[in-house]
Parts: C-alpha cells; structure tokens; sequence
C-alpha cells in the first residue's frame, strides 16, 4: 500500500484547483507504528492571509494489516471491499476576528456548500486579554472525511468530491473575511 502517492496525488489535485502547499509533514510513531500525513495549503490568492487549510490522514496499522488480511484472502481479480476506512480531516483558521459572524447562519451558508459530501462542523471561542477588553472571537470550521483504503489500494480514491468542495468554501471565507477582519474596503 503507497501512502505516499496517495498524499503526493492529493497535493497535485489541489494545485490543480488553486491551492499553494506550504509545507507536507510525516509522522511515525516508532512504538504503535500509527502514521500520520499533514498538509498545509490555502488558496492561491491568499498567500498572505488571512486563511488557513490544513489537511491530516491519520493511519491505525491494526486497519491497515486488516485490509491486508482481506486483501490476501481474496481470489485472483476479485476486488477488496470497502469496508476499510482512514479518517482524514480538513480543517480551516483564520485570524481572530474583530466582527465575527453569525455562527448559525454561517453553518447554514457553509452546510449548503459542503452538503453529504463534506460535512462541516463550525465552532467559536471568545478569548479575552483582560477583563476589560473586548472579546476576540476565533472560529474553527472542520470537516471528517473517510478515505477508502480499497479506492486508494486500486488507484480510484483521489477525493474528487471532495475537494472542489474545500476549495469552495475556502472562497466562500475568503470573499467575507475582510468584512469579519474590520478591513474597510472603500
């Protein structure tokens, strides 16, 4: 199984629909053998700021020896089954915001574009430098998608649908950011 073309096939996909990768990373943990892949990207045209996306598949090798054992009892041509599944999830940050949004409303703009497909979960957190202050509100909008080992082990699973969908809601914050910033576009 080649995890590693997988992540590179993932990261020329969002090249190809606009996204700069800023930076990859591997982990292995040396007593588990769990692994993970990191990727952090955002659009294009904001290569300054304000957004953020970053991309994590995390491996179990108890799954992976699974979908081994499955694979190896097989007959010859018969295709694995897709039972087998990675978690990865994308997530996206932005800078604290001096006029948030409504979070309700934006989980209802944002459930719209991510539909079955990318479901969405968008949170709050207001933080306060002194009692006195007002507060900041930082918002995380995350999403949980599960990778088919079997799509990835025949070389169908790229995420097709999946990330045209990250890329349009990325848009989508882009285009209301600076309104949530305090920016004054006249």
């Amino acid at each position: 199984m080649d995890l590693s073309t997988f992540i590179a096939d993932l990261k020329d996909h969002a090249a190809e629909l606009g996204f700069h990768i800023h930076d990859d990373r591997h982990f292995v943990e040396t007593y588990s053998m769990r692994q993970a892949w990191e990727v952090d990207l955002h659009p294009s045209n904001a290569c300054g700021g304000p957004l953020d996306v970053h991309i994590s598949l995390e491996v179990d090798p108890r799954v992976m020896l699974s979908f081994e054992d499955h694979v190896m009892s097989l007959p010859e041509g018969v295709e694995p089954t897709e039972d087998f599944k990675l978690p990865m999830v994308i997530s996206w940050s932005l800078p604290p915001l001096t006029d948030g949004p409504d979070l309700l409303l934006l989980a209802t703009d944002l459930a719209g574009i991510g539909g079955m497909d990318l479901p969405l979960d968008v949170s709050a957190m207001d933080a306060y430098a002194a009692v006195t202050d007002a507060p900041q509100r930082s918002i995380t909008i995350s999403a949980r998608v599960e990778v088919s080992i079997s799509g990835m082990y025949t070389g169908q699973e790229c995420l097709g649908g999946a990330l045209p969908k990250v890329a349009e809601i990325s848009e989508f914050l882009l285009d209301r950011a600076p309104a949530w910033l305090g920016e004054n576009l006249a």
